[in-house]
Order: C-alpha cells, then structure tokens, then sequence
C-alpha cells in the first residue's frame, strides 16, 4: 500500500527542485503524524527541520516564505470568526519574516486570507507583487474537481474561473469554465451548474464539517 501524500512528503519530493526547506510550527501537539516525522526523515534538501515553541519563521535570506500561522475553522465558525486572533498571529510572523528575510516573497495561506494578506502586506512593506494569496488556486482547484466528479472525466481536462474573495462571497465563472475547451454551460443542466458553484463557495465549510477543523 502506499504512503500518504501528507505536506511533509510533498515537501520532501519537492526538494529535489527547492532546497534548502523549513518547517517551524508554534503547536507541535497538533501536528499530523505524518508531518511531524518530517524532522527526523532525510532529505536531499540542506535542512529541514520542524521547530516548536516561540522560534524563528524562516531561514535567513530566505526566497519564499509561506505563511500558515493561525487558529483553523471548527465547526459553526466562518473565516471571519478568526480575525481577531489571526490577524496578531499573522502580524507577528510577518514582522519575523521581514527582519530575517527582507527580500522575500510571501504566500499566505491563514484565514480569513483575504485579511491576513493585507495584514502581511501592509505590516511587510513589501511591493504588492511580493505578497500573495493561495485563494484563487485552491478555489478554482475545488470547482474543478467538483465539475470532473459530475462528468467523470479528468481535471487535466477541465479549466475552471473563480473570482472574488476566498470566502461565501466568491464568484465562479460557469461560461468561463470549460471541459476540453468546451464551456460547462454547454455540459450541464443550470439546477446542476449552481449546485457545483455552491459547493466550490461552501468547500471549507465543508470539510470542517467532516474533519472538525480546517487544518490537517
């Protein structure tokens, strides 16, 4: 049987292109145990380490640093529930990020990522080019999954739009959604089309109604 993808072997397979790597986390004890093995696992990498406790958020002069410090969604919370705590978290790390690796470029990943990406903005100082938000990848990612499950084919296939901010309020683009070039308006019934673009817009409530949280 094989192993789980979990982030700590993508990242060990990635390492053939990135290197060097590090992991530093504030809560190890809720860390899956499959990451958390991520110390203790070579690598080709020069160095990758998972750290606790109040520590460095990056290796000096670091390239890119992705940030994904916060509290996750449990079930009954929005996004927004999370901004007070994260937006000083997100501050915090950021504030690191910019003493330790002043030429960087930031992804973030926290929640609500829209706010925690201006909060890494505006506390960086950095251009807007060198600080970015995951929302559009993942939520175009989702849509195209739920369009290939309903018409059994593959993602390679399918290219799906979604604007808008990361959250209930998104907007997925059927007529610029296609499947081998062809727009999904011209594939599905309208009843099925809007049940997919709310199930793109409801897909992290969803999977912290499954899971308990938005963290894995």
């Amino acid at each position: 049987m094989s192993k789980p993808l979990t982030l700590a072997r993508l990242l060990l397979i990635s390492t053939a292109l990135v290197a060097p790597v590090a992991m530093a986390q504030t809560d190890t004890s809720s860390a899956p145990a499959g990451d958390a093995g991520l110390s203790t696992t070579p690598s080709a990498a020069d160095e990758a380490a998972a750290q606790s406790g109040d520590v460095d958020v990056s290796i000096p002069g670091s390239d890119i640093v992705v940030i994904t410090a916060g509290i996750p969604r449990k079930p009954g919370m929005s996004r927004d529930d999370l901004l007070k705590t994260n937006y000083s978290i997100v501050k915090s790390v950021t504030e690191q990020v910019v003493q330790r690796s002043p030429e960087s470029i930031l992804i973030v990943v926290s929640n609500p990522l829209d706010a925690m990406v201006q909060t890494a903005f505006r506390c960086s100082g950095f251009s807007k080019n060198r600080v970015v938000g995951m929302a559009g990848v993942l939520d175009s990612a989702r849509f195209r999954s739920f369009i290939g499950m309903e018409l059994d084919v593959s993602v390679e296939n399918i290219h799906a739009f979604v604007l808008g901010g990361h959250g209930d309020t998104m907007v997925p683009l059927p007529r610029y959604s296609t499947v081998a070039g062809i727009p999904i308006t011209e594939l599905l019934p309208t009843e099925t089309i809007e049940r997919l673009v709310n199930r793109t817009r409801k897909g992290g409530a969803e999977i912290v109604g499954l899971l308990g949280t938005s963290a894995w």
